[in-house]
Order: structure tokens, then sequence, then C-alpha cells
């Protein structure tokens, strides 16, 4: 199963986010959209897992949640990976707070316990909107900068659960389904 833990943006935030995005999609650039209902912050990627390790990770996310306080977080700023003249991901930006902060180590804490590898690259919380198609080059993005730049969206969203989600990969993209939500205790 192909598997990553994450933090789901309510319906109405998603709404409003994708509402907020419409220029973008308008531009007509080679970018294929992502449905709004699979709008979520990625915190930590596992790839492929072997269903006899999934009950480990459950426990993981379990405990990991039962040590953090819900916490809201400011949604706001779009932006493109690795650079906006030749996008390979358009995303909006997320706040990293202290408590998003400390969610993302614990978690990276707990998995490597149990034989995942550390994330070594820095932490830029984002929800991705779009993914390039990456046999474009940046003359089919000249523009886009401009288009960015003139949209703006400010936001923000209660996080009360922590979610191993699966990846179910297809020719249309990827579709996303919870395998476990685990809710934010603080204790």
């Amino acid at each position: 199963m192909r598997l990553f833990v994450a933090l789901n943006v309510p319906k109405r935030e998603r709404t409003r986010v994708y509402r907020a995005a419409a220029a973008l999609r308008e531009a007509n650039l080679p970018i294929r959209w992502i449905d709004p209902d699979s709008y979520h912050l990625t915190l930590k990627f596992l790839g492929e897992v072997q269903t006899k390790r999934i009950t480990a990770i459950e426990d993981i996310v379990e405990k990991v949640a039962q040590r953090t306080v819900p916490f809201d977080v400011s949604l706001g700023g779009f932006g493109a990976f690795p650079t906006i003249r030749k996008p390979r991901v358009v995303w909006l930006g997320i706040v990293a707070s202290a408590e998003l902060r400390c969610l993302k180590q614990d978690l990276e804490w707990g998995l490597a316990d149990a034989g995942f590898e550390a994330e070594t690259r820095a932490f830029h919380p984002h929800v991705t909107l779009g993914r390039a198609d990456p046999k474009f080059n940046a003359g089919h993005f000249r523009g886009f900068d401009d288009i960015l730049s003139d949209v703006t969206y400010e936001g923000g969203a209660s996080i009360r659960t922590l979610d191993l989600m699966r990846s179910h990969l297809s020719r249309e993209g990827a579709r996303y389904s919870v395998v476990r939500s685990a809710k934010l205790a603080g204790r």
C-alpha cells in the first residue's frame, strides 16, 4: 500500500481555496489540477508499505495524536516548486507554526523508530493544488508569475485529527482515502 501521514483541510476551507485559485486554472497552462476534495498537507510520505507494518504505523500516528493539542493553521500565498518559471507543483502555503513544526518532528521521530528514514529537506508546509506536466519547458509558463502574484488568499483551518492516508494511483491522477484517523488530544 502507498501510504502517507497528513492533515486534511476541512471542506469549507477547501471550497474557499478552490474558488480563490480559479484564475490559476483558467490560465490554460499544462497543469493537472487536483480535485479540491484531495487538498491536504502531507507531513510524512511513507511510500509502498507492506500490510504487516500498517498496525505499527497506526499505533505511532495514534500516540503522536494523543500527545498533540488541537491547533489552528493559517493558509495563504500561492507559489510553485521548484520555481514559478518551471513549476512541478503549484501550491498554497501554510504558516509553519510552532505547533505544526512540533507535530511534524514528533511524527518523524516516531516513524524513525519504526524504520522509516527521517526527512532531511527543510519543512515547507503547503497544500498541493496542481502538478505541471514535466515535458513542457519554461516558455509554456510565461506570465504564470504575474498570474500568481495577482491571486490572493488568506484563510485558516482547525487541526483536530492526524490521518494515515492511502494513495490510489491511476491515469486520472491520485485518489486518497483515510486508513486511520487519530484525534488530537493533547495528553
